[in-house]
């Protein structure tokens, strides 16, 4: 059975089907004895390589996620011209596979990342028809009215798009006729374009002095889990998270992987011990 080359590598590991995508525009796939264009499709009996290192093309790579607890000042890039540390410097290693980031955070920004081995999985989570959840904790400077609250439920058109929170929630805990000039709310936003929820709040004049993501989809940032740390989600989050976006993945009663995520867990309950961060 043959599909799609940016999917086929996807399944595999090497990246999402986006970033594949663009590696076959830069022409860093060859199919057999050519250069990959998009729209090839291969099988398992074609040789595929990627800046000239073969791909194993018969071997799927097992799909895992951790939820990732990103601190502000890191970079959530594979790479960074400036030298800043990277979100991926924190990452478990991997016998085979890569891990691929479920969208992004800006480097001011922190909270819950998902990564997965995955690449499939990792761009059906992002990709605007699943319309996925995501929720963040965000603190905005200045009185913050009815009218305001309204305008970003109904839209704002920001560049050539529109966008608006699904929903607000008033997180503050305030005395009756008290005052504050910064306030808290938990809102949530079912798109993930660059700096989204920054855009539409600046949009009524308001400036966001402190951001973090707090869920994405079903799947909510664990308190245990603190800056800079990571933990594993289980074998049932994981299909919870693939059939939310309807994929079908092959998944093992991995108790390995169990017992690792229990272990895990329990250490950063216990120790609250930080990964170090550069």
């Amino acid at each position: 059975m043959d599909e799609k080359l940016q999917k086929f590598l996807a399944n595999r590991g090497y990246g999402s089907r986006r970033q594949v995508e663009q590696w076959i525009s830069d022409g860093r796939v060859r199919l057999n004895n050519s250069v990959a264009k998009i729209g090839d499709r291969v099988s398992i009996n074609d040789s595929i390589f990627l800046d000239n290192k073969k791909v194993r093309s018969r071997e799927l790579v097992e799909t895992h996620i951790i939820v990732y607890n990103k601190p502000e000042g890191l970079v959530s890039t594979t790479k960074d011209t400036r030298g800043r540390p990277l979100v991926f410097d924190n990452l478990p290693p991997l016998k085979r596979g890569k891990w691929i980031s479920v969208g992004r955070l800006d480097i001011n920004t922190s909270g819950l990342m998902l990564f997965t081995t995955n690449g499939e999985l990792a761009n059906r989570l992002m990709h605007p028809k699943y319309s996925i959840d995501r929720k963040y904790l965000v603190r905005v400077y200045g009185k913050v009215e009815k009218k305001n609250i309204e305008a970003l439920k109904k839209g704002i058109l920001i560049g050539d798009e529109y966008s608006r929170f699904k929903n607000i929630e008033y997180k503050n805990e305030v005395l009756k006729d008290q005052v504050r000039l910064n306030n808290w709310f938990q809102v949530t936003l079912g798109s993930g374009k660059n700096r989204e929820v920054r855009s539409l709040w600046e949009s009524q004049g308001f400036e966001v002095s402190r951001l973090k993501r707090i869920s994405y989809g079903p799947v909510i940032l664990p308190s245990f889990v603190r800056p800079g740390n990571y933990s594993y989600l289980s074998e049932k989050e994981v299909a919870q998270l693939a059939n939310l976006v309807n994929l079908n993945i092959a998944l093992r009663n991995d108790l390995t992987l169990q017992k690792k995520s229990q272990r895990n867990e329990r250490r950063l309950r216990s120790k609250g011990s930080k990964v170090k961060v550069r």
